[in-house]
């Protein structure tokens, strides 16, 4: 006959890996979190040591796009020639990004642009990248630059920067660069995507297409109507690529 306590111990030892497969399943619940999080944070890894973006549909190497053979790629696929170049500012905001337009760079989860001002009133206006953090270095002219944190602090850092001076801005944080120099300024930037994207505040929410409701923008901004109406009629398409 079993001792009157065994089942007291069964029934404790139940308890036990009951308790012990609830923590495993929160710690293995924590880490795909954690995962998941690492893994939007930045654009997939590739998996092969290159992929040359074309569209040609013969090629069947794919990995987000498809690709060219890498035992067809040459030096010229990792090539871009052209950011010597000052780019036109004869616009509304008097300034132009030029992105760096290489093949190569597909899957590898970066980009770079220059951005050229016009003396003193070149702006990149205040934008957001959804998909990049973005590093930017000043090679000429003084700069203004600055983000805007999240709700609900909305804390506003900005900076003047001078010739090698490098400023970052996180991802998806509203931001902006202007001249105050005297002088044309020009600045690169790097961006954690191989597609950051861009949302121009202004042509967002004044530019859209369609126009949103002119009533939601006056309450949203305090704004008499008119006013809404008059901004939604001037402001500039958002194809100039600002990064």
């Amino acid at each position: 006959m079993l001792p009157s306590f065994i089942p007291y111990q069964v029934e404790d030892c139940y308890s036990v890996l009951k308790t012990m497969k609830a923590v495993y399943f929160l710690a293995a619940f924590v880490l795909l979190g954690l995962a998941s999080k690492l893994a939007s944070a930045s654009d997939p890894s590739p998996l092969q040591d290159f992929c040359i973006a074309v569209n040609d549909a013969k090629n069947v190497f794919i990995n987000g796009k498809l690709c060219k053979d890498p035992k067809l790629a040459t030096p010229e696929d990792f090539l871009f020639s052209g950011l010597n170049i000052p780019g036109n500012t004869s616009n509304q905001v008097r300034s132009m990004v030029t992105p760096a337009i290489v093949s190569g760079l597909n899957t590898f989860g970066i980009s770079l642009v220059r951005i050229d001002f016009a003396p003193y009133v070149g702006l990149n206006p205040l934008h957001t990248h959804p998909r990049a953090t973005e590093i930017l270095v000043v090679v000429q002219g003084t700069l203004y630059v600055g983000f805007v944190t999240s709700n609900p602090d909305n804390r506003l850092f900005t900076k003047v920067l001078y010739p090698g001076d490098v400023f970052v801005f996180p991802l998806g944080l509203i931001h902006f660069q202007f001249n105050i120099g005297h002088t044309n300024a020009v600045a690169f930037a790097a961006l954690s995507s191989q597609n950051p994207g861009v949302v121009t505040i202004a042509n967002a929410v004044f530019g859209s297409d369609a126009d949103i409701n002119p009533d939601v923008l006056a309450k949203a901004f305090q704004l008499d109507k008119n006013i809404v109406n008059q901004l939604q009629s001037r402001f500039w398409s958002d194809n100039d690529n600002r990064n």
